[in-house]
């Protein structure tokens, strides 16, 4: 994951944070819109002409729903799958 611009001396690029607790790292919210665009007809480099991009969208699901457990009920869990005995 890329480091956060504002972790990162000028000039040099190098990490200028003195420990990772410290270190800034971009999330959904840093992200810019993204523009969707539809391309019509099947992919030809593949038997069934599917095209898809797969887990793109789904990369901070599983954080966001561990944040949302972590929010209500003060346990954070580090680990998937996320299970009530985790909790307990």
């Amino acid at each position: 994951m890329p480091a956060h611009p504002a972790g990162r001396q000028p000039g040099t690029e190098r990490v200028a944070n003195a420990t990772l607790s410290d270190y800034l790292v971009a999330v959904h919210a840093d992200v810019p819109d993204i523009d969707i665009a539809f391309v019509g007809g099947p992919d030809p480099s593949n038997p069934i002409g599917a095209k898809g991009i797969g887990e793109v969208g789904l990369v901070g699901v599983a954080a966001a729903i561990a944040n949302g457990i972590y929010h209500a009920t003060g346990r954070r869990i580090r680990s998937l799958p996320i299970t009530i005995s985790q909790l307990l």
